[in-house]
């Protein structure tokens, strides 16, 4: 058996009906705390550093992160299972 569902609502719906918590208020303020950084930055060598900060594991981390949250917006974990089938005997 298959059932689809389709709903039609806005991302502050999905949000408040998945019981996620409202992060507007932090993503404006880290938007604008990192405008301000890189407004303030002037060399090359303080991104790199500020790039190893956020992200310590570098591209691996980000792969895996990326690779986190693909499977979660399809529902899937990553991994592959085995498909068993069984027969039955006739008799």
């Amino acid at each position: 058996m298959k059932v689809t569902v389709e709903l039609d609502c806005t991302p502050e719906e999905a949000r408040k009906m998945m019981g996620l918590p409202d992060v507007n208020k932090l993503n404006e303020t880290y938007v604008k705390e990192m405008g301000k950084f890189l407004q303030g930055s002037n060399s090359v060598e303080q991104l790199q550093n500020f790039t190893k900060m956020v992200t310590p594991m570098g591209e691996a981390g980000l792969k895996m992160f990326s690779t986190f949250l693909s499977g979660a917006m399809t529902g899937t974990t990553g991994t592959k299972k085995a498909r068993t089938t069984t027969k039955k005997k006739s008799d």
